[in-house]
């Protein structure tokens, strides 16, 4: 089977001439339709496939999936679906749940999942999408944010019918005989086809030498689990074809692409990322999250239901309609937010959270706050909210004070010289952060 590489098949075999694109679309149908031959395209393929392709951006090569699927069917063999995350951070945020609802859904056709924690390339970093090396973790940090990273994962995944893995199983084994022989399979002139690197190496900004490593690493992983479909978002593409590319050097079947749109985070412009603090973490609290989910612009939730939501698209295309003739969003909204809310934490969760924004909007106080103790009364309001860790510095209460969004048992805060008397109140920054604070003398 001709296979071509990252430059979205614009390359034959490594050291060949360039394939005619239009010849090498016949030579792999051809290559395909032989194959399905052998297994006919059932009702139930053609579901999978549908399946497949719902929602998502991009299936290379949609021929070789409808082929594998058909011939799953008919051996009974179930094929093997692999998502790799880097444990860079201690949580899993809604915009990773892209993938791994995509995920679960060919889990639920019967297929393998293997959910691979990239505790080996997390120390090399990601360059996907950036402009400057990214500083490397260490091995401290990455064990300490894997902890976590499957528990989570299992929120969406059937733990039953999942194969967790690590990366360090097989490239920690390599050493450095291996990785040369490995770096060997691949050109330095088609690891720089990638967008990144070729914007940094025209703008002459610094590209390390261990950056080249992670596509192939990434790559190598494919190899060692012998992946039928590899996932990931579409910034993403080019890891995952260098996966295709090292799977045929070492002589395995090419293994297939889905790439998942990128969800824009709660500001609606730039991807969802905690470093970016436009995030929802689905280990959050419940009243958090919702009140979150809420926050998002109208046009972004109509994103945030195709991407996140469950419910079939005719039962999104009927609100969608209702909004039109309309209906409030706002409405439908608060049903995006407690499906959401109800799949990380409980149906009766989400209603408690919906209970508890109400209350907020309208000026009430939250059945559970933070209870803080602090000396030094008579106490200057500004030093009480960095203390109770309502704000992180002192200027920022001032500034607060001055838009009017400061509350101290209900009334507005204008004096910014206001010190507080030994006792109890109830203080509330904004519109969501509460605290229940004792003063003592």
């Amino acid at each position: 089977m001709a296979v071509g590489g990252p430059g979205e098949y614009s390359q034959g075999p490594r050291g060949g001439s360039p394939w005619n694109r239009s010849s090498l679309r016949l030579i792999f149908m051809t290559d395909v339709n032989g194959a399905a031959a052998a297994h006919p395209i059932s009702d139930r393929v053609r579901h999978a496939m549908a399946v497949t392709q719902r929602n998502c951006e991009e299936l290379l090569p949609e021929a070789d999936w409808l082929a594998k699927l058909a011939r799953a069917e008919a051996t009974g063999k179930p094929l093997r679906i692999k998502l790799g995350l880097d444990p860079t951070a201690p949580d899993i945020h809604i915009g990773h749940t892209v993938v791994l609802n995509k995920l679960r859904q060919l889990q639920d056709l019967g297929h393998t999942v293997i959910f691979l924690i990239g505790d080996f390339t997390s120390m090399i970093g990601d360059p996907s999408g950036r402009n400057a090396t990214r500083p490397a973790l260490t091995r401290e940090q990455i064990e300490a944010n894997a902890k976590t990273y499957y528990a989570q994962a299992s929120l969406v995944l059937d733990p039953q019918k999942t194969e967790i893995r690590y990366n360090s199983e097989w490239s920690d084994a390599l050493g450095a005989r291996g990785m040369i022989q490995l770096a060997a399979k691949y050109t330095l002139a088609r690891m720089l086809e990638r967008d990144d690197f070729t914007k940094r190496y025209r703008s002459g900004s610094p590209i390390s030498i261990h950056e080249l490593l992670y596509p192939l690493m990434q790559g190598y992983d494919s190899v060692a689990l012998q992946s039928d479909l590899e996932l990931g978002g579409t910034d993403q593409k080019f890891n995952l074809l260098v996966g295709r590319t090292l799977q045929q050097e070492f002589g395995q079947e090419p293994q297939c692409i889905l790439t998942m749109p990128l969800l824009e985070g709660l500001d609606g412009v730039e991807k969802m990322s905690k470093s970016k603090g436009n995030y929802v973490g689905i280990s959050e609290p419940a009243n958090s999250m919702f009140a979150k989910l809420l926050s998002i612009s109208d046009d972004l939730m109509w994103k945030y239901y195709r991407l996140l939501s469950w419910r079939e698209p005719v039962e999104v295309a009927a609100l969608h309609a209702e909004v039109d003739a309309g209906r409030n969003p706002k409405d439908v909204k608060v049903l995006l937010a407690k499906e959401i809310t109800a799949r990380f934490h409980s149906a009766a969760a989400a209603e408690a959270a919906q209970d508890d924004f109400q209350r907020r909007a309208a000026g009430g106080v939250p059945d559970r706050i933070a209870e803080i103790a602090l000396g030094g009364a008579p106490l200057a309001i500004g030093s009480l909210l960095k203390q109770a860790g309502l704000v992180p510095s002192t200027s920022e209460a001032m500034r607060l004070i001055e838009q009017g969004g400061v509350r101290v048992d209900g009334g507005v805060v204008s004096d910014k010289g206001l010190k507080l008397p030994a006792g109890t109140c109830v203080v509330q920054v904004g519109k969501r952060k509460f605290a229940r604070v004792t003063l003592t003398a």
